[in-house]
C-alpha cells in the first residue's frame, strides 16, 4: 500500500461543517423544544423505527443483560473500572482559602454538577468503553443524578454489554434515545425528562451538531471528529507493530486518519508493505483501505526534533512515540490528547484498560483542549470577605479604576460605604 508522502493530506479530513446537517438538527432541536416528549417519540419512530411505549429500560433488562454477558465479561468490566478509577482519582479538585494579615478571606468552593447526561452510541456497532470513560470521572467528581442516552432500533434494545458497562457503574437510569433529539430531550427537558446541567459522549454528525448548538442551554464536553492516531519512529522501531497500530484507528471509519512520521526511509518502505499483509485478516479491511488511502501518511523527516515539530502542528487525538528510549521524548510533545510510549504500550490499551481517559480532543484541537476528565464534572465558585479596614485600604483606588471605565455606579457603591 502506497501511502502519501503530505502530512496534510491526512489533516485534510478536518470535518467542514455540513448545511444540510445543520438544517436538519436546527428543525430537530426547535421541535423538540415545542412539542417536548411527543416530538422525541415520533422522532424515535421515524429515525429509529423504535415505537415502543417506555424510554426508559427497566430494571429487569438491565439485570438479564450482565447475566447475558457471562461473568468474564463482568470481571472485565470490573478491572477496566479499577484502572480507570486509579488514574482519575489523581484528578479530583479540593475546595482551598486563604487569610490576610488584613483579616480577608478569599477562596474557591468545588462543586459536582448535579445532573450529567452521558451519551453512548449505538447503531451497528456498541461501546461499553465510553460509559466507563464517562461515568467514571463523574462519580469521582461527585455528580449527584447520571442518565444514560442511547439510540434503540425496532426491538427497543439496547446492547447486553452497554447495559451491564452501565450496571458496574451503578447507572441504572437509561434512555432509549439516540441522535439529536436525544441531545434536545437532555437540553430543554421534555415530560418524562428534567433537564441536564451538562452532556458528554461521541456521536455522529447530527450528534455532533446538536451539541455544538445546545451549549449555553447545557455544557458540553467537547465536539468529536473523526479518530487519528500519529505515530513518531526511528529506525529501531518496530515495523509489524506500526503498521498495526495505525490500521487500529484506521478500521474506525474512512475518515479516520493514520499518519507516520519517521527519520527511516526504511520503514516506511517496510511498513507499507506490511500494512498489505497485515490487512488480508482482518474483517473491516475494507473500511480500513479506505481509511488509508484518502487520510494515511507516512513523512520522512531528518530529525527526531523535526518529527515532533510536526507532530505539534498537527496536535493529534493519539500519540505513539516508538524511538530509543521513547519515555525521555516526553518534554518535546506540546501537543496530543493521550501519549502512548514504547512497544508495549499500543493506543488500543488505552481504549480499553490503561486507565487513561479515550474521549479525546480530535481534529487538531488539542491544541487547547484536554482528555475528559474530574474536572469536566465540576464547577467552582470564588469568594472573598473584607472588612471595613480592608476596605478602606482600597476603597480610593477602586473608585478611580471605576470612574475611569466610566462606571460611576460602581464608584458610588464604594464611596455610599465610607
Amino acid at each position: 500500500m502506497r501511502l502519501s508522502r503530505d502530512v496534510s493530506v491526512a489533516v485534510s479530513r478536518r470535518a467542514e461543517v455540513s448545511e444540510a446537517v445543520d438544517g436538519t438538527v436546527r428543525a430537530i432541536l426547535a421541535d423538540v423544544k415545542a412539542n417536548g416528549e411527543l416530538a422525541v417519540r415520533r422522532l424515535a419512530r421515524e429515525l429509529d423505527g423504535f415505537d415502543g411505549d417506555d424510554l426508559l429500560v427497566t430494571s429487569e433488562e438491565i439485570l438479564a443483560a450482565t447475566q447475558n454477558v457471562g461473568d468474564d465479561f463482568l470481571r472485565i468490566l470490573k478491572r477496566a473500572r479499577g484502572q480507570i478509577e486509579k488514574y482519575h482519582e489523581n484528578q479530583i479538585e479540593k475546595s482551598w482559602r486563604i487569610y490576610g494579615d488584613n483579616g480577608v478571606v478569599m477562596g474557591q468552593v468545588v462543586r459536582p454538577l448535579r445532573r450529567v447526561a452521558l451519551y453512548v452510541p449505538g447503531g451497528t456497532a456498541a461501546y461499553p468503553s465510553t460509559v466507563l470513560m464517562s461515568a467514571i470521572p463523574a462519580i469521582l467528581a461527585g455528580v449527584g443524578e447520571l442518565a444514560i442516552f442511547t439510540p434503540v432500533k425496532a426491538d427497543g434494545k439496547v446492547a447486553d454489554v452497554i447495559l451491564a458497562a452501565a450496571a458496574c457503574c451503578g447507572i441504572d437510569t437509561i434512555y432509549k434515545i439516540g441522535g439529536a433529539q436525544a441531545i434536545a430531550a437532555a437540553a430543554y427537558g421534555i415530560e418524562s425528562i428534567k433537564k441536564f446541567d451538562k452532556i458528554t459522549g461521541p456521536g455522529n454528525a447530527y450528534v455532533a451538531a446538536a451539541k455544538r448548538m445546545v451549549y449555553g442551554e447545557l455544557d458540553i464536553d467537547m465536539i468529536a471528529g473523526p479518530s487519528e492516531i500519529l505515530i513518531i519512529a526511528d529506525e529501531t522501531a518496530n515495523l509489524r507493530l506500526v503498521a498495526a497500530d495505525m490500521m487500529s484507528q484506521a478500521e474506525h471509519d474512512e475518515q479516520a486518519g493514520a499518519i507516520l512520521i519517521t527519520t527511516s526511509s526504511r520503514l516506511i518502505k517496510e511498513v507499507e508493505e506490511e500494512l498489505d499483509k497485515q490487512l488480508v485478516n482482518l474483517k473491516r479491511a475494507e473500511i480500513i483501505k479506505k481509511s488509508l488511502e484518502y487520510y494515511g501518511a507516512a513523512v520522512l523527516v531528518s530529525s527526531l526534533e523535526e518529527a515532533f515539530g510536526v507532530a505539534n502542528e498537527v496536535a493529534p487525538e493519539h500519540l505513539e512515540i516508538m524511538t530509543r528510549d521513547p519515555l525521555e521524548k516526553l518534554p518535546l510533545v506540546e501537543n496530543a490528547g493521550s501519549v502512548f510510549f514504547g512497544e508495549y504500550t499500543p493506543e488500543p490499551l488505552g481504549d480499553y484498560m490503561s486507565g487513561t481517559n479515550h474521549v479525546l480532543p480530535t481534529g487538531g484541537s488539542a491544541r487547547f483542549g484536554s482528555p475528559l476528565g474530574v474536572y469536566d464534572f465540576i464547577k467552582r465558585s470564588a469568594y472573598s470577605y473584607y472588612p471595613r479596614e480592608a476596605l478602606a485600604s482600597f476603597k480610593d483606588d477602586v473608585i478611580k479604576f471605576a470612574n475611569l471605565e466610566g462606571l460611576d455606579a460602581h464608584a458610588n457603591s464604594v464611596r455610599v460605604r465610607f
